[in-house]
């Protein structure tokens, strides 16, 4: 992808009400400053107390793939505002070329400091591959490509004691990021995985 900043001018809705909002704090410009903040708006949004806002223009700080879950919405999961985050779903965090892109386009032409991949807890992707890995019963349609993607990770942590399902999802996050940082398109940016519980509403580093 051509590190151009105007390839992709940005899209303007017809008929949006022309109504200027701004946020607060000025933008994070490092990659630790930017994971500082995602933390503290995700104290803020476990705890709740959300003070989300909407930028006047896009200036994210954040590239964040995450899962497709709905209960796992990164502008809401870090107490972010419209703008601040450029965020990627595919379930499970599964990476294909299209995502790839799209990571690259944040790090290359935005500027984008840090790069996080965010899985979380009970994950409907995760349950269909070890349903599969299981049974051997086939899953279907393009829900085969998640199962494939994820089976690796399910295989490599079959034999570990405890909750095959959050092992599954920890490995498969990691490697992810790993997978991530590994591309030379991503140099420029720090990139780490994070698990998000829903039921605590917490979001934590991994190592």
């Amino acid at each position: 992808m051509a590190s151009n900043p105007t390839a992709f001018p940005a899209a303007t809705a017809v008929g949006a009400p022309a109504v200027a909002f701004s946020s607060a704090a000025v933008a994070p410009s490092s990659a630790s400053a930017a994971l500082d903040e995602l933390l503290a708006g995700n104290r803020r949004f476990a705890t709740g107390r959300p003070c989300r806002t909407r930028a006047a223009r896009q200036r994210p700080f954040a590239v964040v793939l995450a899962c497709v879950d709905s209960q796992a919405v990164p502008e809401l999961v870090f107490d972010q505002g419209l703008g601040d985050l450029l965020c990627m779903r595919t379930a499970g965090q599964v990476l294909d070329e299209a995502v790839l892109g799209s990571i690259q386009y944040g790090v290359a032409e935005l500027r984008v400091p840090l790069v996080v991949v965010l899985g979380h807890e009970h994950c409907g992707a995760v349950a269909a591959t070890l349903g599969r890995l299981s049974t051997g019963a086939p899953v279907p349609g393009h829900l085969e490509l998640l199962a494939d993607e994820i089976a690796p990770a399910a295989r490599r942590t079959r034999a570990l004691p405890g909750d095959w399902a959050a092992h599954t999802m920890r490995a498969h996050t990691v490697w992810v990021r790993d997978a991530i940082r590994a591309d030379s398109a991503f140099a420029g940016a720090s990139v780490v995985a994070a698990r998000f519980d829903p039921d605590s509403g917490l979001v934590s580093l991994l190592p």
